[in-house]
């Protein structure tokens, strides 16, 4: 099982959205486990992170490392990669 950390821009890229968005992510990131870790996708860049996971038109940016899951940013897909 993985243990979920925030970065500060992660926790801070979260206020940004109003409060049904944000519980509807903040509940899809607590169902992270193995089997929704496997179906995320690589990312070509590196640079803002290794994975990013889907909930409808937003993105989760994330690395993994060792038994924990480090969110990096947040955002709408539109915005996310630049």
């Amino acid at each position: 099982m993985f243990e979920i950390l925030f970065t500060n821009r992660a926790l801070k890229d979260l206020r940004n959205f109003d409060n049904n968005i944000r519980k509807r992510i903040i509940k899809k990131i607590g169902e992270l486990n193995n089997e929704s870790v496997k179906k995320s996708r690589k990312l070509i860049n590196k640079k803002i992170g290794q994975y990013r996971f889907r909930i409808g038109v937003y993105r989760v940016i994330f690395d993994i490392e060792d038994n924990n899951i480090i969110i990096l940013r947040i955002g709408n897909r539109k915005e996310i990669y630049k």
